[in-house]
């Protein structure tokens, strides 16, 4: 993506249209950088492992012998595939002792470990207490996972690992220049998922502008059905829809000047209208009653249990929702709705990008052996692994060859096969994640999607927020290249 300027004020048709209905005043969430000192610690281990011999079996030269420690999120993937990756390094290696440990409290457990210079050789940096990507790069944390990319992969050793892998996924991982700090694991598709079996019962289809959805929420709600729910607790899920609807009405240069923190980014009539329309929801009580003091587990569950019809999720939520979503379900994703025939961009863009972020922090005792584990997670036989167990795609390119997919994962794919090159990659998540989580999503998009504050007031205080990042010279920054 590009970073022209994002600033018009063409008209968007239907927008001047949209009625209010009042709502409180706005009350702010006190918010503090939850990440602020994970990467301050200047304490160091050097008793890094020695190299083992490089060879053409063994081209990162990894120390057959040394210890090797893996830290994975516990989160909608669960471990299983990481720990069929793990068995594999294990069998490679069978003199290495590996310690594998699982945790949803990523920030919390690592802090302390980043900041005494003892972290683990590879970690799956992911879920509510991620740490954050901006400073452990600023900080220099991080091992660039180049050599990982130009070693060659398990399946063909003709071809380089970065060759193996699906598009965006390298450069997800670059944050200003060419070296790669992440490795992407999982192929998420965001936005708004729905049973195909409670729309049938409602005799409708996905509602592809936004008057048919208003239209859909209203006749579900005659039935007792709420139209929308979400994350209440944890509101940054809902630019997993709405970020894409911003990029559908007014392009995509509108996200790039908003990931780059151009002043007034945040004031483009796109983004505007993308929220007066979610308000909407809002104003006319389509939302699940006590969405905002649910957690992700309780608005998914509510969801799956047909108590709402749309949740603005990742594809995770398959896997992770899988013990109680009804045989019967249908599960499907569908790209934001229209607004009106002016949208910039055609219906079926929708957010595809990298999930999972994999790390292998620089201060790690054993560097090459958290990337050998890395490009064993790379192969097909891992990559199979994860889409059998996780009901989602990988970073590699393939491996869904003899698998049965489920009803989400094919939507996926059919989503993205309709979507072709119209699918967008914002990046406030890892650039500036106290921004995107803390500030954007509940301090201010939580307020406003539980009637405590109205559009205007919402983007006035996200475009502070976000200005407030921009002069923060203790903030790594970074922009589209």
């Amino acid at each position: 993506m590009g970073s022209t300027s994002a600033h018009n004020n063409e008209g968007l048709g239907r927008r001047d249209l949209i009625k209010r209905s009042a709502a409180l005043g706005l009350i702010a969430v006190p918010t503090m950088s939850f990440l602020s000192a994970c990467a301050s610690g200047d304490s160091s281990s050097d008793d890094k492992v020695e190299k083992g011999e490089k060879s053409d079996k063994n081209p990162l030269a990894v120390n057959g012998s040394a210890p090797l420690e893996i830290v994975i999120f516990d989160g909608g993937f669960g471990t299983k595939y990481a720990e069929d990756a793990k068995a594999v390094y294990e069998k490679t290696y069978p003199e290495a002792k590996v310690k594998f440990s699982a945790t949803q409290k990523i920030q919390s457990v690592l802090q302390p470990r980043f900041n005494g210079g003892t972290p683990p050789d590879l970690i799956d940096n992911s879920g509510a207490q991620q740490m954050d990507m901006g400073v452990l790069v600023g900080k220099k944390q991080l091992t660039d996972l180049t050599p990982l990319l130009d070693a060659p992969s398990i399946d063909d050793p003709a071809k380089k690992v970065r060759d193996t892998l699906r598009p965006g996924i390298v450069e997800m991982g670059q944050f200003d220049g060419d070296p790669v700090w992440i490795m992407y694991y999982a192929y998420t598709v965001y936005g708004v998922w729905y049973s195909q079996t409670a729309l049938e019962k409602l005799d409708a289809t996905y509602p592809e502008n936004w008057d048919d959805m208003l239209a859909l929420c209203a006749k579900a709600k005659k039935k007792g059905i709420a139209g929308w729910t979400y994350p209440g607790k944890h509101p940054y899920y809902l630019p997993f829809s709405l970020y894409p609807f911003i990029a559908k009405i007014g392009g995509v240069e509108v996200l790039d000047a908003i990931d780059n923190l151009e002043p007034k980014a945040w004031e483009h009539p796109a983004v505007k209208a993308a929220f007066e329309a979610y308000y909407e929801l809002v104003a006319k009580d389509y939302i699940l009653d006590g969405t905002p003091g649910l957690d992700h587990r309780g608005s998914q569950g509510a969801w799956a249990r047909g108590k709402a019809l749309f949740i603005p999720n990742g594809s995770w939520v398959e896997n992770e929702e899988a013990a109680i979503i009804p045989k019967d379900f249908k599960l499907s994703v569908g790209a934001p709705s229209s607004l009106d025939s002016s949208d910039k961009m055609p219906f079926g863009t929708i957010w595809a990008s990298g999930g999972e972020p994999f790390i292998v922090p620089s201060k790690a005792k054993n560097v090459e052996g958290g990337m050998e584990q890395l490009r064993i997670m790379l192969s097909e036989a891992s990559s199979k692994s994860f889409t059998a167990s996780t009901k989602s795609l990988s970073a590699f390119n393939g491996g869904t060859d003899g698998i049965e997919l489920s009803d989400g994962l094919k939507s996926g794919v059919a989503a993205l096969e309709k979507a072709g090159t119209n699918v967008v990659n914002p990046r406030l998540q890892d650039w500036y994640v106290k921004l995107q989580k803390e500030q954007i999503g509940v301090a201010a998009l939580g307020e406003m999607m539980a009637g405590r504050a109205k559009p205007a007031e919402t983007i006035k205080k996200i475009q502070a927020f976000a200005d407030a990042t921009a002069k923060d010279q203790s903030i790594k920054h970074f922009k589209h290249q």
